[in-house]
């Protein structure tokens, strides 16, 4: 058969190596992968018996919606206008990978009108298009809460609560929690005229990469973290000295519920969000572990309108999020919540062909008992180097003459929290193995607290 060869399918097939591609993460993205991923899984663990604690139940929204939804965010900021990666499907709707959540719950409660007050969790991935740094990437992974529904400022003490019990768990401490009020509209429209006019006085000492926000988003001005602008920043009117009666009051029962649970906090002038629906309380729990650049680890704080601007009824509503990526930042700074041990309890020594190995290790993890094993029938020194490495209290031994006794060979190795052991190797018959290792658990764990 005569004409040109065809391609091989596979570029191996070639012999050419070069016309192989070596695949990496795309820029902004990481890979999660063991150890590291058992310290996420601790981490939500966490959250949720927190969350489940305080009666917050788990909502799951897509990972991509209706570009309108996160529109209703604030158009003309750089999330919306910058960040976020928005494509248009096969059958030409115009969709956008979430850059938050509070928009997507808020979604989720216009259509399915819930009883109130609704109090739900959520964790999951985000995007957004920026330039990656330390503890941000473009694909990056919150915890949040909302609780929507209900104006009552005990409401906001809460949510700020479990945020706070939340990081005891875990063992953080150099968490500062800073608060602010935004008021309401009425506030929030004196304020803006008092600070847009003295920020047009000084508009010279502004950063000029930041005096374009004078403008347009002059409450922007507050967070900038451009020395000369936050000095101009620290002089400017303060939103509380323009609170009305009903919203200051409601800032004074959430600063005594916070003093009430013993929940430390300072009331940040400068912490106040630039987008029209949020109102009253606004809160931060900063880092002082990490640079101060990127420090905040948890933001917050109480909205309205949002609800409305996606179908729904006027409805209030408070809630948080926090970085995964950066919380873990500060954990290592402080030296706390360190990746766990993922070790077995007990591992399988089989060099009799592998079965034994197979079927202990199913019986022993079908009653609760970590039980792992090697593979590729290596030898009886290889598989005790898997098991010490391992760091398995117990290894079972099971070779030929244990095969034809029905019996196995139980050797602790270490006590739980890593020491030596006494307890003496011992051949017991298959049928009593699993009360055996429950006596020598108990044993070695009496050892370990002595």
């Amino acid at each position: 058969m005569s004409g040109t060869p065809s391609t091989p399918a596979n570029p191996a097939d070639s012999g050419d190596a070069a016309a192989l591609k070596s695949f990496r993460t795309p820029i902004g993205t990481h890979d999660l992968a063991p150890p590291e991923s058992g310290r996420w899984v601790a981490l939500l663990g966490a959250f949720i018996a927190a969350a489940d604690r305080a009666g917050f139940g788990y909502l799951q929204t897509p990972i991509f919606e209706d570009i309108g939804v996160f529109a209703r965010i604030g158009e003309g900021t750089d999330v919306v206008g910058k960040e976020m990666y928005e494509f248009f499907d096969r059958s030409d709707r115009h969709l956008a990978l979430r850059p938050e959540c509070t928009a997507s719950v808020c979604r989720a409660f216009a259509q399915h009108r819930p009883t109130t007050p609704w109090k739900v969790w959520y964790q999951g991935p985000f995007f957004r298009y920026e330039a990656p740094q330390a503890g941000r990437y473009r694909q990056f992974h919150q915890i949040g809460a909302e609780t929507l529904g209900t104006d009552d400022p005990d409401a906001d003490v809460e949510i700020i609560a479990l945020a706070a019990e939340f990081f005891r768990a875990i063992g953080l401490q150099q968490v500062p929690l800073l608060v602010n009020s935004m008021g309401d509209l009425g506030t929030r429209v004196a304020y803006g005229e008092a600070l847009s006019s003295y920020l047009q006085r000084r508009a010279g000492d502004v950063d000029p990469q930041d005096r374009d926000k004078i403008a347009h988003h002059p409450l922007r001005i507050l967070d900038s973290k451009r020395e000369a602008t936050a000095a101009v920043a620290a002089e400017a009117p303060r939103i509380t000295d323009y609170l009305t009666a009903a919203t200051a009051a409601h800032f004074e029962r959430v600063r005594e519920g916070l003093d009430a649970l013993g929940i430390d906090h300072e009331v940040e002038h400068k912490l106040v969000r630039g987008l029209d629906y949020y109102t009253r309380t606004t809160f931060e729990f900063r880092a002082t572990s990490l640079d101060a650049a990127q420090d905040t680890i948890c933001g917050g704080g109480r909205y309205n309108g949002l609800v409305e601007a996606l179908g729904g009824p006027p409805t209030p509503g408070i809630g948080f999020a926090l970085g995964i990526e950066r919380l873990l930042l500060a954990c290592d700074a402080e030296g706390v919540f360190e990746v766990p041990a993922q070790r077995a309890e007990v591992w399988v020594i089989d060099t009799a062909g592998g079965a034994a190995a197979r079927d202990l290790t199913h019986e022993l993890r079908a009653v609760g008992i970590r039980a792992d094993r090697a593979f590729d029938d290596r030898s009886m020194r290889a598989q005790m180097r898997a098991a010490d490495r391992s760091g398995a209290e117990i290894a079972l031994i099971v070779g030929s003459d244990e095969v034809d006794a029905g019996t196995v060979t139980v050797r602790p190795l270490r006590r739980p929290d890593g020491g030596d052991v006494d307890t003496p190797q011992q051949t017991v018959p298959r049928a009593e193995l699993l009360p055996t290792l429950r006596r020598i658990f108990d044993e070695l764990n009496a050892e370990g607290v002595a």
